[in-house]
């Protein structure tokens, strides 16, 4: 007979009972969570106090910036408090809050890259009109719109995910709380809610894939069209940052939904989990900024700076 008590805790059951490997693992994933908030920190206030990255796209940089911090802080510090006391244990309340936060995160993450993949398409297309379609007014609706979007598709989904029931197992089998992981724990009928999640990814991940692919083969055209082998390099460098980041944002989403063996398939789900969680976060400021020389050029104004103040 189904227990129907109502659960109040989840236990994270994490990646491995190993003691040492739990250190490595903390090791790694402390020092790749500090990379990622001091690296995506210092583009936010490049972004912001240098006179020369006030374009649409430090302006979307920011915001991404700004996305990556939240996202891997809704995920790594709990975990890292995990391997550091033991306590695998999460409250309802605390699990549902993480689960939606990720996901709203990790969706506006999508149509930000989208709406980034735009900007580099103007930029190359349509670079004499670039100032005034990508207005600063403009930005922020895209922005305000990437947000919007992702709660709206969002919503549905995790109003019915809250009323799902559980039984006498509360283990969930990942180190963050997933909806995969949920599913399959609870002893509601889950069919619709499958089926939902299922549509919403697919929606996300095509819509959002099709657009940058297209902004991309327009780009590309454009490029090849320029005479000199100096213009297309140029032209090259300003969104090779971009697609970089593209590429792995959407390489690891490909790779994770593949279908594997299913022996292997949570043991590589929660691998690419710690990719996109930490790994990538700590990865794309140094991608933004070793490729870029205004980046690259504010750091050092900003450092200046520093050493400057320091020493009156």
């Amino acid at each position: 007979m189904r227990n129907h008590t109502a659960t109040t805790t989840f236990i994270l059951w994490g990646l491995t009972d190993d003691p040492q490997m739990q250190i490595l693992i903390f090791i790694f994933l402390f020092i790749s969570y500090l990379l990622s908030v001091v690296g995506n920190l210092t583009i936010i206030i490049l972004t912001l106090v240098d006179p020369y990255l006030k374009t649409a796209m430090y302006f979307f940089l920011q915001n991404f910036s700004f996305l990556e911090i939240t996202f891997t802080s809704a995920c790594i510090p709990r975990f890292l408090y995990s391997l550091t006391t033991g306590d695998k244990t999460i409250t309802y309340s605390g699990c549902m809050c993480q689960l939606f936060l990720t996901d709203v995160f990790a969706v506006t993450e999508f149509f930000l890259l989208t709406a980034m993949s735009y900007d580099r398409y103007v930029a190359i297309c349509k670079p004499l009109h670039y100032m005034t379609i990508m207005s600063h007014e403009v930005c922020k609706r895209l922005v305000f719109c990437c947000w919007m979007i992702s709660l709206l598709i969002l919503l549905p989904p995790i109003s019915l995910g809250l009323k799902l029931e559980f039984c006498d197992n509360n283990v969930l089998d990942h180190f963050v709380c997933d909806a995969n992981p949920i599913l399959k724990i609870s002893c509601s009928d889950t069919w619709l809610l499958e089926n939902m999640v299922i549509v919403c990814s697919v929606l996300i991940f095509v819509v959002t894939l099709l657009c940058v692919v297209l902004s991309y083969m327009f780009i590309m055209r454009t490029i090849l069209r320029f005479p000199s082998a100096q213009q297309k390099m140029k032209a090259f460098s300003t969104c090779s940052s971009h697609f970089i980041v593209v590429s792995i944002s959407y390489g690891s989403c490909i790779f994770m939904y593949t279908k594997p063996l299913s022996e292997d398939e949570l043991t590589i789900n929660k691998g690419v989990g710690i990719l996109v969680t930490s790994v990538s976060p700590m990865l794309n400021p140094f991608i933004y900024t070793l490729r870029n020389q205004q980046v690259k050029q504010a750091f050092n104004n900003l450092v200046k700076r520093i050493v400057l103040l320091s020493k009156k």
